[in-house]
């Protein structure tokens, strides 16, 4: 089944009176379950395609879909309530508020969807033991490592149960063993069921996907399956 489909997607962005292509024509399927790396130079269309993935933008030209749901033309809060739903993201940089403990930072998500506070917790400790931080609850992001932060940041993404997770250089901050760790967990998180999307300049951590696409001024260049 198909839980992303691109068709003849572009997407364009005016500087001053110059307009520049960032995507020029991308046709995509992702399938659930699936297991996929984007890769691709600086400036090739990757963190667009990954914000037209997740449901951060609309394209200006083509057909975009996710989860069914024909989202070409959508407002900001039809995106909204998609990524709320179905989407989960991991960054680079974490993303953490350094006032909040590892609970309070994993609960973020749930705040913005109106659950109630009682399963906000309940929740939130749930998936902070997924990730191997049940001993580290109370701490706050300045007394963790590099790799325990992207766990909480992984975790944060997973308390809604989203359907798709992205990763954008999720290991960019991480030393290498630690990095490791990470993707071991972005494995596991796919054999779960989760449909896994690493945007990534690294070809040594695309390597680790299932499909690997490769971006070249704004288009599909190379496709591999392994």
């Amino acid at each position: 089944m198909s839980i992303l489909e691109f068709e003849g997607v572009r997407k364009t962005y005016r500087v001053g009176d110059q307009e520049i292509n960032a995507l020029d024509g991308i046709d995509l399927c992702v399938e659930e379950g699936e297991f996929l790396a984007i890769i691709g130079p600086s400036g090739s269309g990757k963190s667009t395609l990954m914000h037209l993935l997740g449901c951060l933008d609309t394209p200006t030209e083509g057909r975009m879909a996710v989860c069914g749901k024909d989202l070409s033309r959508a407002s900001a809060d039809e995106l909204a309530r998609m990524r709320n739903r179905e989407v989960g993201f991991v960054f680079q940089s974490f993303n953490l508020m350094p006032r909040l403990d590892v609970v309070s930072n994993i609960e973020l998500p749930l705040i913005y969807s109106g659950v109630p506070a009682r399963e906000r917790r309940e929740r939130a400790i749930e998936a902070a033991r997924h990730v191997g931080l049940g001993d580290r609850l109370a701490n706050r992001p300045t007394q963790l490592s590099g790799g325990q932060c992207q766990r909480v940041a992984i975790a944060r993404a997973l308390v809604n149960k989203p359907r798709i997770v992205f990763g954008d250089e999720p290991t960019g901050n991480l030393d290498s063993a630690t990095g490791r760790n990470i993707l071991k967990l972005f494995k596991e998180l796919h054999a779960s069921g989760k449909t896994i999307i690493l945007v990534t300049h690294d070809p040594v951590i695309a390597s680790q996907a299932r499909r690997v696409i490769e971006l070249r001024d704004g288009r599909i260049a190379r496709e591999e399956r392994s």
